[in-house]
């Protein structure tokens, strides 16, 4: 798997492979890349629409093909994420009248 790495030149694109290759590629940058930033729970059927879904939207509205198309769900722990001030699972706990701590 490639991943982009950084941009060296308004028309070059330095990309990084899984076992720590590194590739420089000239020319516009060589794929749409979308990274989701979800927490924990998704289903693998709720996470292939999304990644269909995704995918589909960038193929209507900029012409982007589906197969230079990579899309990726990363899953976020509760305490690892913040909303309204607070992290998560304290969120959730306040909402459902409980705490989450010293479990």
């Amino acid at each position: 798997m490639l991943r982009f790495r950084q941009q060296i030149a308004p028309d070059r694109w330095s990309l990084e492979s899984s076992a720590g290759r590194r590739t420089t590629l000239s020319g516009a940058r060589p794929l749409p890349y979308v990274n989701v930033q979800i927490t924990r729970g998704a289903s693998r059927q709720q996470k292939a629409e999304i990644v269909r879904d995704i995918t589909d939207s960038l193929v209507r509205v900029l012409g982007k093909k589906p197969e230079h198309t990579h899309v990726v769900i990363q899953e976020i722990d509760d305490e690892n994420w913040g909303f309204a001030g607070m992290l998560t699972d304290d969120w959730k706990a306040a909402q459902a009248g409980t705490s989450s701590h010293g479990r």
